[in-house]
């Protein structure tokens, strides 16, 4: 029997429609001229090579985009014995564990808000005990949250401890992240500047943390940042948390870490955070989907499961960069986390091709398909 007996092949009607219409990217009034049978020369093709591996690259899934994306959950409802059981999960899920973590929540912000105001504002004169005070009752909040995802944490490692000289960098997967780790223990943090409640609470009680807020689109905002990380590193109250990766990115992948955060001279304590994706994907797009909508799915998912490893401090070697000590950081946490690392700046993210561009790049395909076939 023959060897590709068995095989599967493709009819030529579906070749044809895998097959891209090059007409529709030449001008109007152009027609390709048939070639006939047997002259196809190689010169030919490697011709025009380049621009082919141009084009196909800027349609392939590659491994940037792929950092970003939110895989949706298989489905599982799709027989008759199945679907009765995952009508019952919609109704546990959005009919009793969702109306219980709202209460949750609504009695955590009661006790914290009641507390944290009075604290705030009548032990003006007492710094320490207003801090010390305030840092228990941001932990609380956190945990309240996570309580209301019936959030199922697990620490490794020791618990981060308040020491000058030292920063804490985590791979960074959403808001919840910092969350998580608050919960824990009451990090300052460098944050994206936000609108809405989430601004709102930045701005109040966020702010008497130590966190330092920034804008992408400022660019000034960027010296700022660099004096106020070594302000606080200096004399820090409480310990400084970093996202190095500047933006949310799958918990598949690790992109590129900012060296900010590796230029400080002082040690770095690596942070690997791993979420089980059984329950939930955690994964917030910010493109796609705002912080409350967010939360909103996750107190109607069954729980978010995750584990946080606090890594071995580490320091910048003799004649080692802080580029290069950045990608050692990262390499430690991808490892720990099982992440697969990307070569790519995750700030490539929030900018997109122009229309024009991509019209240029169609043209050029199309201007180099018809030189060819003129030349013939």
């Amino acid at each position: 029997m023959s060897s590709t007996t068995g095989r599967f092949r493709p009819s030529s009607s579906e070749s044809d429609l895998d097959r891209p219409n090059i007409e529709d990217y030449l001008p109007s009034g152009s027609s390709i001229q048939q070639e006939p049978r047997g002259k196809l020369r190689l010169r030919d093709l490697l011709d025009i090579s380049p621009t082919l591996t141009e084009a196909a690259g800027a349609i392939v899934d590659d491994s940037f985009t792929r950092c970003f994306k939110s895989n949706s959950p298989e489905p599982w409802n799709w027989n008759i014995y199945l679907f009765p059981l995952w009508c019952c999960g919609v109704v546990i899920r959005y009919f009793i564990l969702f109306p219980v973590r709202v209460l949750v929540l609504t009695l955590g912000w009661i006790i914290f808000l009641s507390s944290y105001i009075p604290v705030h504002f009548l032990l003006k004169g007492h710094d320490r005990l207003r801090k010390k005070l305030e840092r228990f009752l941001v932990e609380l909040i956190c945990s309240f949250f996570v309580a209301s995802w019936t959030g199922v944490v697990k620490y490794h490692g020791p618990r981060p401890s308040m020491r000058p000289n030292q920063v804490f960098v985590a791979n960074h997967t959403s808001m919840i992240d910092f969350i998580i780790l608050e919960q824990m223990t009451a990090f300052a943090v460098i944050m994206q500047k936000h609108a809405g409640w989430v601004g709102l609470l930045q701005s109040t009680i966020l702010e008497s943390m130590g966190c330092i807020w920034f804008n992408r689109t400022e660019s000034k905002d960027r010296e700022i940042v660099a004096r106020k990380l070594r302000e606080h590193v200096q004399g820090a109250d409480n310990p400084l948390l970093i996202f190095p990766e500047g933006t949310c990115v799958n918990n598949h992948y690790t992109v590129m870490f900012k060296k900010g955060a590796f230029e400080l001279g002082c040690s770095v304590c690596p942070v690997a955070i791993k979420y089980n994706k059984i329950f939930v994907d955690a994964f917030w797009n910010s493109r796609k989907q705002s912080f409350t909508k967010h939360l909103l799915q996750l107190m109607t998912s069954w729980a978010v499961v995750c584990d946080v490893w606090y890594l071995e401090p580490q320091n910048m070697r003799s004649g080692e960069t802080p580029i290069e000590f950045a990608e050692r950081v990262r390499d430690i946490i991808s490892a720990r986390a099982g992440l697969k690392k990307v070569p790519w700046d995750g700030y490539l993210k929030h900018s997109r091709p122009s229309p024009k561009h991509r019209e240029r790049k169609q043209q050029s395909f199309a201007e180099s398909v018809l030189r060819r076939l003129e030349e013939k």
